[in-house]
């Protein structure tokens, strides 16, 4: 069987997050008053996120993308381009493309699971050269965003879940097969793969990294 390199990719392969991916959208409102008045609340709600993050990462989803509520999705993928190259490209670590190249050269599939939406993520997976991935989906009704997001949404257990499903479809040894990640929040993830990896890890990821003898990487 197949083996496959699974990444988580905000914090781990990017320093960027989804917060600067809504700042971008924020700050390229239609009228300046709308631009400011979105910038402003997001910069503002910035320690609710925090915290919300901290508390659970479903949480957090729910309360994050309700930000998205009103947005058209012409819109949204009209700017993915400049999104791409003006905040994500610049904010590719230097260590990932070696990372991913000496994936490669095991034969290992290479896979990106994260929480961010689709269609932000698309330029960059294109960029890496990355055709395995899975992003969260925004719901949309008759264009224009809800608010809310497509089951299943990837956060925590759930992106441990859809690996489970991915490598069953595609015929992928997990006990051969690695993973990475920058967040404890994604230890479900790291645990399913016989070769788990800490990158640039938060301090309760680097702990449990420390106790099991995972590998820890810094890309940055």
């Amino acid at each position: 069987m197949a083996a496959a390199a699974f990444y988580d990719l905000e914090g781990t392969l990017v320093s960027t997050n989804l917060v600067h991916t809504l700042g971008f959208y924020a700050r390229n409102q239609q009228g300046l008053l709308r631009s400011v008045r979105k910038s402003a609340s997001t910069l503002v709600s910035l320690p609710l996120f925090a915290a919300a993050d901290q508390y659970s990462r479903i949480f957090f989803n729910d309360l994050f993308f309700k930000r998205y509520k009103g947005e058209t999705e012409d819109r949204l993928r009209f700017f993915a381009d400049e999104l791409f190259e003006e905040v994500l490209k610049p904010g590719v670590f230097p260590g990932a493309f070696e990372l991913i190249q000496k994936s490669r050269s095991l034969g290992l599939r290479q896979v990106v699971v994260t929480g961010a939406l689709d269609m932000s993520v698309k330029p960059l997976m294109d960029y890496l050269g990355i055709e395995d991935y899975a992003a969260n989906h925004l719901e949309f009704v008759n264009g224009v965003a809800t608010g809310r997001l497509l089951p299943p949404v990837l956060a925590s257990a759930t992106k441990a879940s859809w690996i489970r499903a991915f490598a069953e479809r595609e015929k992928i040894n997990l006990n051969d097969s690695y993973a990475y990640s920058d967040s404890m929040s994604d230890l479900p993830m790291l645990s399913l793969v016989g070769h788990p990896a800490a990158v640039n890890p938060d301090m309760r990821l680097r702990q449990t990294a420390l106790h099991h003898d995972w590998p820890i990487l810094n890309l940055k």
